[in-house]
Order: structure tokens, then sequence, then C-alpha cells
């Protein structure tokens, strides 16, 4: 098995469009991002976990549980340019990219995509999906579907239900339905190659930058996990998240 330093990096911004203060937002009076940063470092493979912030307020509330933050710029186009900022500064081969509103994370989803590189050193990227139903997340533009070819690389990511279904016949069961789990794993030297890729048409449609990549040719491993995301889009996930844990803990 191929020896491999891997860290986890969180990125996280205050000024996020549908909920400003995201990663400072109390779960069970405990900030989003130390939930996400305590649940990550749970994970086997990594040998360190950084949270990358532009903002102030975002530093010292990481500080203050104790979590190692790396402040970043405030220019970057995406969390992943965030990211690579901070991997630059590491001598890990592997990064991993978790999102910060992921409070309930299961650090063994983080294992299960950093696995590939074990045994594929050409590998550049991974990431995770899970088989989805056809419920309401089917047809939720917030959730990001993924089809794969044969040996589990990305044929494309959709916010619009693939593959398209002609009739409810059984094609379902031959294609069923996957979500994009939105984790990242990148070798590191394929993140010094990123801010030589422009934006795809492909990227700008669908509003997914792992389109990018794909587009530029880059292959994209999609490790199937079975995990069902909580991820914390808007004030009203939130509180479906308070409820659901308070529910929990009266269980």
């Amino acid at each position: 098995m191929i020896e491999l330093k891997a860290i986890a990096i969180i990125p996280a911004r205050f000024g996020s469009t549908r909920f400003p203060g995201k990663p400072l937002a109390k779960i069970s009076q405990k900030p989003m991002i130390q939930h996400v940063y305590e649940r990550v470092s749970q994970a086997r493979c990594v040998s360190d976990v950084i949270v990358a912030t532009d903002d102030f307020r975002i530093l010292d509330a990481v500080k203050a549980f104790g979590g190692k933050v790396c402040m970043t710029s405030e220019n970057h186009r995406s969390g992943t340019d965030r990211v690579a900022e901070v991997a630059g500064k590491s001598n890990a081969e592997i990064i991993v990219n978790v999102q910060g509103d992921e409070p309930l994370i299961d650090p063994g989803c983080i294992d299960a995509a950093v696995a590939p590189f074990y045994s594929d050193p050409e590998l550049m990227i991974s990431t995770l999906k899970s088989l989805e139903g056809a419920g309401e997340d089917l047809c939720n533009p917030n959730v990001v579907k993924v089809v794969t070819d044969q040996q589990g690389y990305a044929l494309y990511f959709s916010r619009s239900p693939i593959p398209f279904h002609q009739s409810n016949s059984s094609n379902f069961a031959a294609e069923p339905f996957f979500k994009h789990i939105g984790l990242y794993v990148y070798r590191k030297r394929f993140l010094e190659l990123l801010p030589g890729l422009n934006p795809s048409s492909l990227e700008k449609a669908e509003g997914l930058e792992q389109l990018r990549f794909l587009k530029n040719g880059y292959k994209i491993k999609v490790v199937n996990y079975d995990y069902q995301s909580r991820a914390v889009d808007t004030p009203e996930d939130l509180e479906r998240l308070n409820e659901f844990l308070a529910m929990q803990s009266k269980g």
C-alpha cells in the first residue's frame, strides 16, 4: 500500500448568500464549524484538520474551541481555491476538502473517499455518492445527482434528475439515481494546477465547480458510500436539524 499523508481542510466563509454567518450558527450550543471540525478529526486517514477562512469572527471561534485555523485571501472564486491556498503551505500529498455545512458528517466517508489514492498513484480527484430513491430530493436542485461509468468514474453531475427516464418502467431498477455527496479529495499537485483551469460553460450552466474538472479532462473517482447528508444550506435547514437532534436526545 502506498504511504500517503492526508490532511482535511474545511473552507468557511461568513458571507453566505442564503445564510450569512452560517459557520457560527449554533447547534446544540456549539457553532456549526466546531461540529464539523470535531467529526472530521475522527477520520482515521487524516493527520491534521484545518479551517480555512477569510473572516476574523470565524478565526476567533475556531481558536476558542482549540481548533487549527488559517486566514486566506478574500478574493477566492470558490471554496476549492481557498483550500488550495492552505494546501500550498502543507507537505501533505492528499488534501480532503470538507464542506463546513455538514455538522453530522460521518468520519467514515472521509476514509472511504481517500482509500482509492492508496492504490492509484495517478488519481487526482475523488468524491462520493449514495443511492437515492425517487423521493423529494430527486427534483430538488440543491441536491446534486451523479452518473458514473463501469469503473466508477464520473460521467456527469447535474442539479436535474439524471439519468432521465422516459417512463416509470423497469428502467429505474436498471439505472438508479445517485446523490452526490459534496466531499472531495485532491492530490496536492492537482490543486496547484487549479488556477489555470478556467470555469467551463457546463460549470456556469449548472453552478457546479466539478464540471470544470471533467471539461478539462480530469477523471473523478466516485466512491459509493451509504450516507444520508444533513447539510445546512438555509436557516430552515438549521431549524430542522436542531429539531432532529432534540428528538434524538429524548429518544
